[in-house]
């Protein structure tokens, strides 16, 4: 029976879409996290008759004919891109994005990531890093004797010395956007890569036209809505439930033919 396979690919898609469900309210409280929907695209399908084909010699054709689904299979699992609300947290080294981009981060074997989370330090010689000690680029020293440290919207960052009454710039944070989003490549502690479906990097300053302006004493919350995640989860759960539902009827079908004497 075609409904046995059908219905245990459409338990196996509903699992999928409850784990990314728990992975979305798992990272509630993550920086900058952006949650995540399953799509789903149905399977192949079995031609009994094909609609379109000729049914008599006068030339009359078969309107619908016969297509037997097989089921439902996982099409992608999407990142849902929106901004999350700005957090306040008064440090000074903490920066949200207002708007599109990414800071650009460099990893210890050279490459570039990419990431939204803003929560930066400083490390031991005094440049911005992330909370993982890698550099944000294009990698800003503050001195140690500065008083005070300022980062305005454009991204510019400021120091206060003593004895000055001007403020000093000793750097600029870039932005970079992608053609692509979604299609930028996960690798956990809220980075991110360049792939071959998000596109080149496209670098700029905090406000230039299409790049977000900077927030300093603030990080970007997670996106996840609770309420959200919650009835997508009934949803799935529902759904999972309807489809053991038709195993259990299909077994019980083949139980009393297999019982016919």
């Amino acid at each position: 029976m075609r409904a046995l396979s059908t219905a245990a690919t459409g338990m196996e898609a509903q699992q999928l879409a409850v784990e990314v469900i728990s992975h979305n309210l798992a990272n509630m409280n993550t920086t900058a996290f952006k949650r995540q929907r399953a799509e789903f695209e149905d399977l192949l399908y079995q031609t009994l008759s094909q609609p379109g084909a000729n049914s008599s010699d006068a030339g009359t054709i078969v309107p619908t004919g016969v297509q037997i689904g097989l089921g439902v299979n996982a099409g992608s699992v999407y990142r849902i891109t929106e901004q999350g609300s700005l957090s306040q947290t008064s440090n000074p080294y903490d920066v949200g994005i207002a708007g599109e981009g990414y800071f650009r981060i460099q990893l210890p074997n050279g490459g570039d990531a990419y990431t939204r989370a803003g929560n930066f330090s400083l490390s031991p010689n005094g440049e911005i890093v992330t909370a993982d000690g890698f550099t944000v680029m294009p990698g800003i020293v503050v001195p140690q004797e500065a008083r005070d440290v300022a980062i305005n919207q454009q991204g510019q960052v400021q120091i206060l010395l003593d004895g000055q009454a001007e403020p000093q710039i000793v750097g600029q944070i870039e932005l970079v956007r992608f053609p692509n989003q979604a299609g930028l490549e996960q690798i956990g502690d809220n980075l991110l890569l360049e792939s071959a479906a998000s596109g080149a990097p496209n670098p700029g300053a905090p406000g230039d036209p299409g790049f977000g302006l900077l927030r300093q004493g603030f990080v970007e919350a997670s996106n996840v809505d609770a309420v959200t995640e919650i009835t997508a989860l009934i949803q799935a759960q529902r759904a999972y439930e309807m489809n053991a539902r038709v195993i259990t009827a299909a077994d019980e079908m083949l139980a009393t033919s297999s019982n016919l004497r």
